[in-house]
């Protein structure tokens, strides 16, 4: 089975499990350098139950997001690399600065973040209302970031 979804593939998996009455999380971001930190939170995500699809930031978003130097690996990269996860069920790139319109097409029953934002300052706060989405904060592990282990080096 072929984890990575092209934006018109997205509708066709997700009809398939909304047929059946699955759960959709969603969440979404770089991913530029996995680390443990990565790994742990995903599989935070998946333990709310349902399926798990991972939204990767195309390289034009993360060069928008993080500046002209990054992203350290390629989109394709990022995304076959999420897909080997086995906790990770669907990965799709999406080349906005936002997660919005990503949202608005997977249609997610819950919607994960990270412990460094909360509903104020979630820059899709609105689209996840406006969908009627859960929202869930997942803790993060101190110590570990993509720009902390560029620094390093």
């Amino acid at each position: 089975m072929n984890k990575i979804l092209k934006s018109e593939e997205l509708e066709t998996v997700i009809n398939n499990i909304k047929d059946k009455n699955g759960k959709i999380i969603l969440t979404n971001g770089c991913f530029d350098i996995l680390h443990i930190g990565h790994a742990r939170y995903l599989k935070e995500a998946k333990k709310l139950g349902g399926y798990l699809f991972i939204g990767i930031n195309s390289d034009a978003s993360v060069k928008l997001l993080k500046g002209e130097s990054r992203p350290i690996n390629n989109e394709n990269d990022r995304a076959e690399l999420m897909s080997y996860f086995e906790f990770v069920d669907y990965v799709t790139i999406f080349s906005e600065k936002t997660a919005d319109n990503l949202i608005l097409n997977v249609q997610p029953d819950i919607y994960v973040k990270g412990g460094d934002y909360n509903k104020e300052s979630l820059p899709e706060s609105d689209t996840i209302d406006q969908i009627n989405a859960e929202v869930t904060f997942i803790k993060l592990i101190k110590g570990y970031s993509t720009t902390k282990s560029i620094e390093r080096f």
